[in-house]
């Protein structure tokens, strides 16, 4: 299953490559939106606000695994790329290891302050309590949670993209059939979207592990490999980092504009988490493409193939901007029944309103945002991390301070139209720095 990605027909080899971690984001997402789907249909309305209220600190909590993820894929990516397989088994048992002790730090760090956390963003007094819960029970589930998302970066690093879709089809049905059975069964509420993720990721974990393990065994080293190396820590934090504090600042940045949705009641804050449920399941798939791109540049400019990358920027462009056309069919002409399908019997009203002007809003930009995605995943893949982060924040920083502004003047629907604003320059930026080629001449992060 390991696949060097130096080789054959560029676009041929990026189709192959990418189509399997599309497919796998499908998986991921759709069980991530059965938990709203289920708590909203069999829990009620305050079910799914809670659920959604508690999502953006959640998210604090993925984006370092994310970020950690991109890191050691980049440099494994390189190392795989130009033959170097002692190092680059030294980079992926290094990996395992500091994302094992960082994953329970932060599981601590989080159990401590949930309720603290919650009540920063302002969650209203009626799914407090509920929201409070499903955070602690995500959190306790942290450290599998991290350790297969770093697990799956390993894997499409050395070019295999059809495992990680295997265990996601796997860990999806299981997590909706556990989400049905606690919730509609069993009846628990909040309680049981929580356990049924961790108990569904859970064993992805372990089973990722097992499989990485045994992959493992079968590359042929010439060289002595370390378990665990300094040196290689370094080099993998000069990637990692920048993507944490990336993906990080994006949470935060959700936080705020949380806590905006939040003083406006929970009937929007219901329509706002269906509605952000399925723009997540959008933009995930396009970031997943990006991802498959920043390991086809990674591995290609390891071996020195500049010219390679060129054609999978060009490939990655055109799948990304085919994938974007049923989403925008969908969410805009078909927005309010996407959003119904998260309401219970007597659900609507605002939250359906809600969700629905939001996916009209943004939707069309979709085309836009993929396009930023791709340029990403060359950058993120050459390690020009800081051309990355300078394009990413922008975004971020334009899509938080216009939400508090045009809410002032629109209402709630303001906020929603900080999004295509904030997409779209920073869009323009990620292609003036892939225009100018700077990211060709800083492909290996020594």
């Amino acid at each position: 299953m390991i696949k060097d990605l130096t080789e054959g027909n560029p676009q041929t080899v990026l189709w192959k490559f990418t189509i399997p971690m599309f497919i796998s984001v499908i998986f991921q997402q759709l069980y991530n939106i059965a938990d709203s789907v289920i708590a909203g249909k069999f829990a009620g309305e305050n079910a799914l606000a809670a659920v959604g209220a508690s999502y953006p600190i959640t998210m604090i909590f993925m984006a370092i695994a994310v970020g950690s993820n991109i890191g050691c894929s980049v440099v494994i990516s390189q190392l795989f790329g130009a033959k170097e397989y002692g190092k680059m088994k030294t980079a992926v048992f290094t990996t395992l290891i500091s994302s094992a002790v960082l994953s329970v730090a932060l599981t601590a760090g989080g159990l401590l302050g949930s309720r603290g956390l919650m009540m920063m963003i302002n969650t209203p007094e009626n799914i407090f309590t509920d929201g409070a819960l499903y955070l602690r029970i995500y959190l306790g589930g942290f450290l599998f949670l991290f350790l297969y998302n770093v697990a799956t970066g390993i894997f499409t690093s050395l070019g295999d993209s059809k495992t990680p879709l295997y265990f996601l089809i796997g860990s999806s049905i299981g997590n909706i059939f556990l989400d049905i059975w606690f919730v509609a069964g069993f009846h628990w509420g909040v309680a049981g979207v929580a356990w049924a993720t961790f108990l569904a990721q859970g064993a992805a974990c372990v089973l990722a592990l097992m499989t990485l393990a045994q992959r493992l065994k079968r590359v042929q080293t010439a060289e002595k490999y370390e378990l665990f190396s300094g040196d290689m820590l370094k080099r993998i934090s000069r990637i990692a980092v920048p993507s944490i504090l990336q993906q990080s600042f994006i949470s935060v940045g959700n936080i705020f504009i949380q806590s905006l949705v939040n003083s406006f009641g929970s009937s929007v804050i219901a329509g706002y988490s269906a509605a952000i449920k399925l723009n997540t399941f959008t933009i995930t798939c396009f970031t997943t493409m990006g991802n498959g791109v920043s390991s086809f540049t990674a591995q290609n400019l390891g071996g020195g193939r500049i010219e390679r990358v060129k054609k999978g920027f060009g490939a990655g462009i055109k799948m990304c901007l085919l994938a974007a056309i049923p989403f925008f069919i969908v969410f805009f002409i078909f927005g309010e029944n996407m959003i119904q399908l998260f309401m219970s019997g007597d659900g609507g009203g605002t939250a359906l309103e809600t969700g629905k002007v939001f996916l009209r809003i943004v939707s069309p930009f979709y085309f836009v945002i993929s396009v930023k995605l791709i340029g990403d995943g060359v950058l993120r893949g050459a390690g020009a991390m800081r051309l990355f982060m300078i394009a990413t924040f922008t975004d971020l920083v334009l899509r938080v301070l216009l939400s508090y502004i045009l809410a002032g003047i629109f209402g709630v629907t303001g906020i929603w139209m900080s999004w295509p604003i904030g997409w779209s320059i920073a869009t323009v930026l990620t292609c003036a720095f892939y225009r100018q080629g700077r990211w060709a001449q800083k492909y290996i992060v020594q």
